[in-house]
């Protein structure tokens, strides 16, 4: 397989996985709240240091959704959620001075209700 072929295919990966980094990290703090808010998450605050890998332990840590049948539970699909784990500390790891930072300027992201 040609190099820039697998470049591209890691590239596509990662931007479809980490999605809990890429909430917490690359966007306003309003949308992983919102987010987590919508799952009913029993989360209150997200830190910023690992924060991908806290977002995905409190998007499983909700309450389920009367409305939907299990299938339909977005948690369901459990081995998306291990690679998001995976790649979501890979991330944050990379993104580890940045995040140390903003954690000491504006504390973590609080989940409002």
């Amino acid at each position: 397989m040609n190099p820039t072929n697998i470049l591209l295919l890691a590239a596509i990966v990662l931007s479809t996985t980490a999605c809990g980094t890429l909430d917490t990290v690359f966007r306003e703090d309003a949308v992983a709240s919102q987010k987590l808010k919508d799952l009913r998450s029993h989360c209150e605050s997200v830190p910023r240091i690992y924060s991908g890998v806290v977002y995905d332990f409190c998007s499983l840590n909700g309450e389920p959704n009367g409305k939907k049948s299990l299938e339909d539970q977005q948690i369901a699909s459990v081995p998306w959620i291990a690679i998001d784990f995976a790649l979501s500390g890979v991330l944050d790891t990379l993104v580890l001075p940045y995040t140390v930072y903003r954690q000491n300027r504006d504390g973590s992201i609080e989940i409002f209700r």
